[in-house]
């Protein structure tokens, strides 16, 4: 079983490459999924998160609206920082859980961690590759504002939260380069696949 962990910057492409590692059969573990169900109402990170910000944060729902939470966190380092420490151990221990299900599976299964700090965590340390996502800053500005429909100011705040892309793309045992057309990249991750794909054949 090879442990992958997928990483880049926020608007780097993380999804386009986590879709095709999915579909040419890698089993995708999402970490944003995860905080989605971290934060359910009622559960233990949903009240805690309550407790420290506050029921302004709440939909009429019960949920937490994300987007407002993102606002508070990324105009404060201090509650940014807060809030990855409430949700990261539960997000890695819940990938853990799942990984632990799945030792029945052929010794050649490779899964897939798709978690946006992945390096910043230092969770990248636990796996056994890792893959990370290229994007031009001013690429990652352009789409992140196009996409999330944030003002240059909201998008800059998410991109300079994160570490460095050359950072990442450093301590990285693969890069996509995102910066050129999607095929470009789609045929990268099918490269990159392929020779995960070799890896957990001989490690099996």
């Amino acid at each position: 079983m090879l442990l992958v962990g997928l990483t880049g910057g926020i608007a780097s492409g993380k999804s386009l490459v986590a879709r095709v590692l999915r579909d040419h059969g890698a089993h995708l573990i999402d970490a944003d999924h995860i905080v989605h169900e971290l934060l359910e109402p009622k559960q233990e990170a949903w009240q805690e998160v309550l407790d420290h910000f506050g029921r302004d944060i709440l939909l009429p729902d019960g949920c937490i609206d994300r987007r407002k939470l993102g606002e508070i966190v990324f105009q404060d380092e201090e509650k940014r920082v807060w809030l990855n420490r409430c949700l990261h151990p539960r997000v890695y221990d819940a990938f853990h859980a799942q990984v632990s299900l799945m030792r029945n599976r052929p010794p050649n299964t490779i899964i897939v961690l798709d978690a946006a700090l992945l390096m910043e965590t230092g969770y990248h340390r636990r796996m056994d590759r890792t893959i990370v996502v290229y994007a031009d800053p001013e690429q990652q500005l352009e789409r992140l504002m196009m996409r999330n429909k944030f003002t240059k100011e909201q998008a800059l705040a998410r991109i300079r939260s994160q570490m460095p892309l050359a950072e990442k793309r450093a301590a990285a045992d693969y890069v996509i380069d995102n910066t050129g057309p999607r095929e470009q990249t789609e045929r990268q991750a099918r490269e990159v696949f392929a020779r995960l794909k070799q890896e957990a054949e001989r490690a099996s």
